[in-house]
């Protein structure tokens, strides 16, 4: 069957069965409205690693085999007075201590208050300690609703010791949170600006909503989509973001070269169902052909192993799909409905041009009148735009990534800035296979310690600085071993995420192990997904860059058209990367815009 002819039966069927193709539309829109909306419960605010890396691989043994590493909940005390060891404040900080370890869900508290505690929980000042929570599995969500509680109470009771959450739960969280209200933020600002804008290119409110319900209607459906993939698999949370702007986009896109065409048939003198079936054997052609194409090349992201970046293919294909079906059936079918009123509710007449007296036509002729000198200037321009790329940073998402007003960015800064080392980046080294644990856990730990760049080692022989053991091991300490292995928590003096932090993790690597050794913690996960990313990413490239030639050849019948559109491809990506580095890397703009 020719395209034509498939199409020719899509609007055909559209019209027909008009009535049909609306209810199920609704009811579409319903079920997608209440599960949907669901979404956030399912999604994941990981997903940055490579299972299969040594990082994964260290962090994973921590946590299955021996039980440790980052604790789910990190709270920052501040004592009223100062002094976290006045009277006071030691019994403040008792009576929270065994509030947060009597929750339910809870599995281990480890507090400054509690006997035996190492002093790396208090801060260089005297006046804040920590107390580190870690959950029962499933269970980290709810004792973070209880300890923020508790902390809200500690506030408002004018308590001896005043509590900050923070912590790999928390941070988590807020992440959700900030983008659940930026997401209602944005489209409150965007639904309204993208209907004046239609308004403004239909002249009526009738035509101009078409295309905004389209996009409504793509947007539910990827939530009903990230709903269900989240429920039997892992999906990103930050897909959303990619769910809402591609999807009022590319509905909007689709639906005005529908709507457009339907307008021109009308104005030919077609009937209405004649208009519509025309519409779609027409332009439906131009869009399912994009569609697709955004579509495979989305799915180059699938090749990758960090489920963030198959969160975006997931969303992305979705989203554009529905897009697609909605404007192919959904559209035509409101379309066979609205019949000639479709210009009713008209705020104002466009007034009408011939082809030769249009805006784009005389800037077509200008620009074919010297095509070169054109191009060349488009051309210098994008990568000029784009030069800033060169200087991208790449690293994880931390709490830098909230607003300054959050209160576990604040938390999170205050343990930062006002405790020895920084034991919210300590990260572990596994070390797997050895002869004697002790002894191979005692001569690392004096080799990592004594590496610049590094404040404390903890193991199971004790605590280790400038590569020496400095304190003996606590009641604690047999966590970090058993039979076959053990591991250490390592505490750098410096900002992981700098290149310095990235150099050091490689330093760390070289080091001699008697075993097998893993170094893990989000920095070395981030140089194991810089690398992933690297070895996938010429497959990725080459599936993108066929799918673009033959679905473009489809369209065309041209193979000069699908080489010119990756290039202008290359190049307008380029110039986006540019000044996002410009913008929010370089931190230009940042009062205009409103970020940090």
């Amino acid at each position: 069957m020719k395209k034509a002819q498939l199409l020719t039966r899509v609007g055909s069927f559209a019209v027909r069965r008009r009535r049909l193709v609306l209810a199920l539309t609704a009811l579409f829109m319903v079920v997608a409205g209440v599960l949907g909306t669901r979404a956030f419960g399912v999604l994941q605010d990981e997903g940055f690693e490579d299972p299969g890396s040594e990082s994964f691989r260290a962090n994973e043994l921590v946590g299955e085999r021996f039980g440790g590493g980052e604790s789910d909940i990190v709270i920052v005390a501040t004592a009223a007075g100062g002094d976290v060891d006045a009277p006071d404040a030691v019994a403040a900080g008792t009576t929270v201590s065994a509030q947060i370890a009597a929750f339910d869900g809870v599995d281990t508290v480890t507090s400054y208050w509690s006997a035996n505690s190492p002093p790396t929980l208090r801060s260089e000042g005297g006046d804040a300690a920590l107390v580190l929570v870690d959950a029962q599995e499933g269970s980290a969500e709810d004792v973070l609703g209880l300890a923020e509680d508790l902390a809200d109470a500690s506030e408002e009771q004018g308590s001896e010791v005043t509590l900050a959450i923070t912590g790999g739960e928390a941070i988590g969280n807020a992440f959700g949170e900030t983008i659940e209200g930026d997401l209602a933020r944005a489209e409150s600002i965007a639904v309204p600006i993208t209907l004046v804008l239609l308004v403004l290119v239909f002249g009526g409110l009738l035509a101009a909503g078409l295309p905004l319900l389209v996009g409504v209607i793509a947007v539910l459906g990827t939530f009903l989509s990230l709903f269900v993939i989240g429920s039997v698999t892992d999906v990103s949370v930050f897909a959303i973001n990619l769910t809402t702007a591609l999807g009022l986009g590319l509905a909007i896109d689709y639906s005005l070269f529908i709507v457009s065409r339907y307008r021109e048939e009308l104005a030919a003198g077609r009937t209405v169902e004649g208009a519509v079936i025309r519409a779609v054997e027409t332009a439906g052609r131009t869009i399912a052909i994009g569609a697709l194409t955004v579509a495979v090349s989305l799915s180059a992201l699938l090749l990758f192993p960090m489920y963030f970046l198959r969160s975006f293919a997931y969303a992305g294909i979705a989203v554009v799909l529905t897009a697609m079906a909605a404007s192919l059936l959904s559209l035509p079918a409101l379309l066979a409905v609205v019949g000639t009123r479709i210009d009713s509710l008209r705020l104002f007449r466009h007034r009408t041009h011939r082809l030769r007296d249009g805006f784009w036509y005389r800037t077509a002729k200008r620009v074919m009148r010297r095509p070169a000198a054109v191009g060349l200037a488009v051309v210098a321009v994008l990568l000029l735009l784009g030069t800033p790329f060169l200087r991208a940073e790449f690293g994880n998402p931390d709490a830098r990534m909230l607003p300054e007003s959050s209160e576990t960015r604040q938390a999170t800064e205050a343990l930062q800035a006002g405790f020895s080392g920084d034991a919210s980046e300590a990260f572990p080294v596994v070390l797997d296979g050895a002869g004697d644990v002790a002894a191979a856990l005692d001569g690392l730990a004096v080799n990592v310690s004594g590496v610049d760049g590094i404040d404390r080692v903890e193991t199971v022989t004790g605590t280790y600085s400038g590569g020496e053991r400095v304190a003996e091991p606590g009641p604690a300490s047999a966590a970090f071993a058993d039979g076959e292995g053990g591991w250490m928590s390592v505490v750098p003096s410096i900002e992981m995420g700098s290149p310095e932090g990235q150099d050091l993790i490689a330093e760390l690597r070289d080091l001699p192990a008697d075993g097998e050794m893993f170094v893990g913690g989000d920095t070395a996960g981030l140089i194991d997904t810089r690398s992933a990313i690297a070895d996938r990413l010429p497959l990725g490239l080459g599936l993108i860059a066929l799918a673009t030639t033959v679905l473009l050849f489809l369209l065309s019948g041209s193979l000069l058209v699908p080489l010119k559109a990756m290039i202008l491809n290359l190049l307008s990506l380029t110039a986006t990367f540019g000044a996002m580095v410009w913008i929010f890397q370089d931190g230009n703009l940042s009062g205009v815009l409103g970020f940090t």
